[in-house]
């Protein structure tokens, strides 16, 4: 963990207490859940490395080995049966404190990253290999602004991450733009990914991709 909190960025967040909030570029306990599950899962027969690896705009930790027979990433997102590959490292991080509940680490990584607003892990088997990948998502404003977005945009992109969408009236509203401005800029967003349209007319309505 210090080795993280070493190279993530971090930015303040001022909540009214007497102290500022930090918040890290990905949230420390989704991390420490992932390399918990690295050491427990890990096949320690095969002379691969295990690797975390830090990008721009994603987090992937790579294992050696391969899901059991009866689980898919897909369940992994999901309440699911605890079949760690090194019993005594399972429990020994369990009564060390450092495993809460069986089976839970994966669904309390995709608690952590959906608190944050990030989208959820992606787990992927491949070659012998288990790879999992935080990705921050794209709507972070500093990559928002890479998109050469304007003020507008990005104030509309931000009621959006608490709001499960929006029609060009809210749009004019909150943005203090004419209705031609807003069609305008809302195809842009749409047009760059980031929005998706529903229905037509004047009922259509715009949420993040």
């Amino acid at each position: 963990m210090a080795w993280f909190k070493e190279r993530l960025e971090t930015e303040f967040i001022i909540t009214g207490n007497p102290q500022r909030e930090v918040r890290w570029e990905y949230p420390l306990d989704a991390i420490r859940e992932a390399t918990i599950n690295i050491l427990c899962h890990r096949d320690y027969t095969s002379l691969a490395h295990s690797q975390i690896r830090l990008y721009d705009d994603k987090l992937e930790f790579w294992n050696s080995g391969t899901l059991p027979v009866t689980l898919t990433p897909e369940l992994l997102l999901v309440e699911h049966d605890s079949m760690p590959r090194n019993n005594k490292i399972a429990d020994a991080f369990f009564y060390m404190g450092l495993i809460e509940q069986w089976g839970s680490g994966t669904t309390r990584i995709a608690h952590e990253l959906q608190a944050y607003g990030y989208p959820l892990p992606q787990f992927k088997v491949e070659l012998g290999h288990f790879r999992l990948s935080f990705h921050r998502t794209s709507y972070a404003e500093d990559l928002l602004k890479k998109t050469n977005l304007n003020e507008r945009q990005l104030k509309v992109v931000a009621y959006l991450k608490n709001n499960d969408a929006i029609s060009n009236l809210e749009y004019q509203k909150i943005a203090e733009v004419s209705n031609r401005t807003a069609a305008r800029e809302l195809k842009e967003l749409k047009e760059k990914g980031i929005v998706v349209s529903n229905g037509s007319g004047r009922s259509i309505t715009y949420k993040l991709k």
